[in-house]
């Protein structure tokens, strides 16, 4: 399942070779100097009309053309035109943050401004903030286009009730992945996660700025992870949030991510459970369970208004791993349809949080990079034993997840080796520079033994865990002992005091856990922080 970034509610290969020796890093808190570049193409920067409404109206946007393949001969092999964005400093800028906000497949530019808006005056004084379109999305060009019909209610149920409907999803996700091969062409072959790394580079040539900060949510904390071991001179201070495992393969990530979705569902549960006078589904989260997968089986006999299916019902549903703002909104909707047969705000749930014909490039994009990050298997037995398996442990997602990556059983393109970050053989040099690594305990998008995982691989690093947190993307999202340890790193360089253990080195308890009279008091539509409320720190570690 594509690793959505919802930090702005509260919001899914290897280079041949690299230096032996990692460069010395530059301390943050040290300005980066303009690369001395008679070549150097200025960037020229504009109005984004295609965005407003939705931004500050301090920010701008600008096109970079870089090589398709990184590997060709300079100017020789046809090019992409990579759309950015950067809203300015209010101040005299001494540093430039780039943004990702994962995915993959995500479009970016408008996290520019997201991010800008959310970070104390202290910061905003400073940075010049700026973030992209990855290749092929959004606004970079060419853009990756599969089949948006794809997602035309209502879909086939993703729990197959026998080997017929395996065989006609099975069929779906081939034809999906043939459509991306004929829609799309030669991108498909360079739309790894070193290939944007090296997007990346270019965009900080291209900004003048010998070094860069980076922040990166979710899957961005991977591509972070990589394009800092790919140039670790280019790296100035490294901001990871949400943090993937880099010990995982893409195909191994998702079963496990399965199993903590399933982890989120019920905690969901227990808490709907605990406000039963407000929805009325039970006192137990067990009874709120079974609510909800008796409204599962009944919209498969019976769709809302031919819209919204079993299949619908869950691409919607599962926000509720990703924030604990939705919550009340996702309550709120189950019970109106469970308890009064009213189907306007399960519609409107769809409408928000669900899949349609506007997904197929963010659908496809996703695809594109997990599908040639690392090998998929190839034989359908292994990936119906692993579905039996994860579906028998973790219903919620089991089977849903499986088939949002079948595509890539039948991927055109090449897949590379797994690029991860070590000493060990045949592994890259590990990232040695300072780096800031956050993560909610609870999250149910991203498990949170991907950021110890990644505190192992990376000597420099140190690891903020939010305790009890449930959402995922926790920089900038209203937790003041975060937020503090973030503005020490990023303006003077400070990191807490790594531990010798496996850490984490600070913890913050989480923001309150979300009421039933939110649903319509916070904006969960993805522009400002969800629930709020300060924190203290601790040095010690979460039991």
């Amino acid at each position: 399942m594509r690793v959505r970034t919802w930090a702005v509610i509260s919001a899914g290969a290897v280079l041949a070779s690299l230096v032996a020796a990692i460069p010395a890093q530059a301390a943050p808190g040290e300005r980066g100097a303009t690369v001395p570049r008679a070549d150097q193409k200025a960037l020229t920067w504009e109005p984004c009309g295609d965005l407003e409404p939705l931004v500050d109206e301090d920010l701008e946007c600008a096109t970079l053309i870089v090589p398709m393949d990184h590997d060709a001969e300079e100017g020789s092999g046809e090019t992409v035109r990579l759309a950015l964005s950067r809203v300015p400093a209010t101040g005299q800028a001494r540093h430039t943050l780039l943004v990702n906000p994962g995915g993959p497949g995500s479009a970016g530019r408008i996290w520019a401004s997201h991010t800008h808006r959310r970070m104390p005056e202290s910061l905003r004084e400073i940075y010049d903030v700026v973030s992209f379109d990855p290749r092929g999305v959004g606004a970079s060009t060419p853009s990756i286009s599969c089949d948006p019909e794809f997602f035309a209610p209502v879909r086939p149920d993703t729990v197959p009730a026998d080997a017929t409907a395996e065989a006609a999803l099975r069929a779906d996700a081939m034809a999906y992945a043939q459509a991306c091969a004929d829609n799309t062409g030669p991108l498909l072959e360079h739309t790894r996660t070193e290939d944007t790394a090296h997007d990346m580079d270019a965009i900080r040539e291209a900004l003048g700025q010998e070094q860069i900060d980076y922040l990166g949510y979710s899957y961005g904390s991977y591509l972070g992870t990589v394009y800092s071991a790919l140039y670790p001179d280019r790296v100035r201070a490294l901001l990871l949030d949400s943090v993937v495992d880099p010990d995982n393969p893409w195909y191994e990530s998702n079963l496990v991510q399965t199993r903590a979705l399933e982890r989120s569902a019920w905690g969901f549960f227990d808490w709907m459970a605990r406000h039963d006078d407000a929805y009325g589904l039970g006192a137990t989260k067990e009874e709120v369970a079974e609510a909800y997968y008796a409204l599962r089986s009944e919209l498969g006999k019976t769709p809302v208004k031919d819209t919204v299916g079993p299949t619908e019902l869950e691409s919607a549903v599962v926000m509720i791993a990703y924030s604990g703002v939705v919550w009340p909104t996702v309550a709120e909707a189950l019970a109106a349809r469970i308890n009064d047969g009213d189907d306007e705000p399960l519609l409107r749930l769809h409408e928000r949080y669900g899949e349609g014909p506007d997904s197929d490039q963010e659908y496809g994009g996703y695809l594109a990079v997990q599908c040639t990050d690392a090998p998929w298997p190839r034989d359908w037995e292994t990936w119906r034993a692993d579905a039996e398996e994860v579906h028998g442990q973790a219903p919620f997602m089991g089977w849903h997840n499986i088939w949002y990556n079948a595509p890539c059983a039948d991927w055109a393109a090449d897949s590379g080796d797994w690029f991860q970050v070590g000493d060990g053989p045949g592994e890259h040099p590990a990232y040695q520079g300072q780096a800031l690594l956050v993560h909610a305990a609870a999250d149910g998008a991203t498990p949170v033994e991907g950021a110890f995982a990644l505190r192992r691989r990376l000597p420099g690093a140190a690891l903020v865990l939010e305790r009890d947190g449930i959402t995922h993307g926790v920089s900038f999202a209203g937790n003041t002992c975060v937020d503090e340890v973030i503005v020490a790193y990023l303006r003077e360089g400070e990191l807490p005091t790594r531990n010798e253990d496996d850490g984490p080195d600070v913890t913050c308890q989480a923001r309150p856990e979300p009421r039933p009279d939110t649903a319509r008091g916070e904006d969960e539509a993805g522009i400002e922080p969800g629930v709020r409320g300060g924190a203290e720190a601790s040095e010690q570690p979460v039991e």
